[in-house]
């Protein structure tokens, strides 16, 4: 989502935050809203996450591969 790394930490710890907050901005009392509401934050989340491993997965590669050849 985020191309700027420090915007993407920072989305990260948000919403990591908002999942262990007691404050919601849908409350779970309200049945399906909700938890769409937590499920979108999660889908952020794992989105922001995947694409650090991607790119951290892309580099070990670009790097094993300079490494073979000389």
């Amino acid at each position: 989502l985020l191309r700027n790394s420090k915007y993407r930490w920072i989305v990260i710890v948000g919403s990591l935050l908002y999942l262990v907050s007691p404050i919601d901005f849908v409350t779970d009392m309200i049945p399906v809203l909700g938890w769409i509401d937590d499920g979108v934050v999660v889908t952020v989340l794992a989105a922001e996450v995947s694409q650090i491993l991607l790119e951290k997965l892309k580099q070990r590669k670009t790097k094993s591969d300079e490494t073979v050849t000389p």
